[in-house]
């Protein structure tokens, strides 16, 4: 499980697409949300959209990996399309805020890796949060105060990445992609083809 988190802006949605294009073995994690769908947004695809009683529901059954809160909308990761794709052999890509980063490896520490996105200064921040026309002056106004705490968080990641250009951050993405994949406990067949060697 390959984990990318940011303040909203940095490029980690950019990233996660360009990774799930890359790495065909990539999937991406839906969350469930109780917030309305967008006119582009598809059931199963971009999320769960269900109402905050099933969300509680789902909640109280520990159905989630991690769940919280994030702009009054409540998001979670369901476990059971995770576990199946990771029984599949795929990579599990999230894109989670810290507080779903931190229960997600409460839960599962041992398979999931963390990155954090840090945009390369809070002004170009602010003017790639503008730029794209999605939000009201007041809505980047709360974004950039929430991002200054998202930021204190970066200590608690594996890798942290600062996204000045989305070319080279998605070169030493890839870096850190190629090197879990090598490492021991991940190369699956490793010990009978070592056995194989005697």
């Amino acid at each position: 499980m390959l984990v990318l988190s940011s303040p909203s802006g940095a490029g980690k949605t950019t990233l996660a697409r360009r990774l799930l294009k890359d790495n065909p073995e990539f999937v991406m994690s839906v969350s469930a949300t109780t917030r309305a769908a967008r006119d582009n947004e598809v059931e199963g695809r971009d999320y769960y959209f269900v109402s905050a009683d099933e969300f509680e529901k789902m909640a109280e059954n520990k159905v989630f990996l991690e769940h919280a809160v994030v702009f009054d909308h409540r998001y979670g990761t369901p476990s059971p399309p995770v576990f199946a794709a990771l029984e599949r052999g795929n990579c599990v890509l999230f894109d989670i805020d810290w507080q779903g980063t931190q229960q997600l490896t409460e839960n599962v520490r041992e398979d999931v890796v963390t990155v954090f996105i840090l945009p390369p200064s809070l002004q170009e921040l602010r003017r790639r949060l503008k730029s794209r026309g999605l939000d009201s002056d007041e809505v980047v106004r709360g974004r950039m105060e929430k991002a200054t705490n998202e930021i204190s968080h970066w200590r608690e990641y594996d890798y942290v990445l600062i996204n000045d250009n989305v070319d080279e951050t998605i070169k030493q993405l890839q870096r850190i992609v190629d090197a879990e994949w090598l490492r021991r406990e991940r190369q699956t067949g490793l010990s009978e083809f070592v056995r194989s060697l005697d």
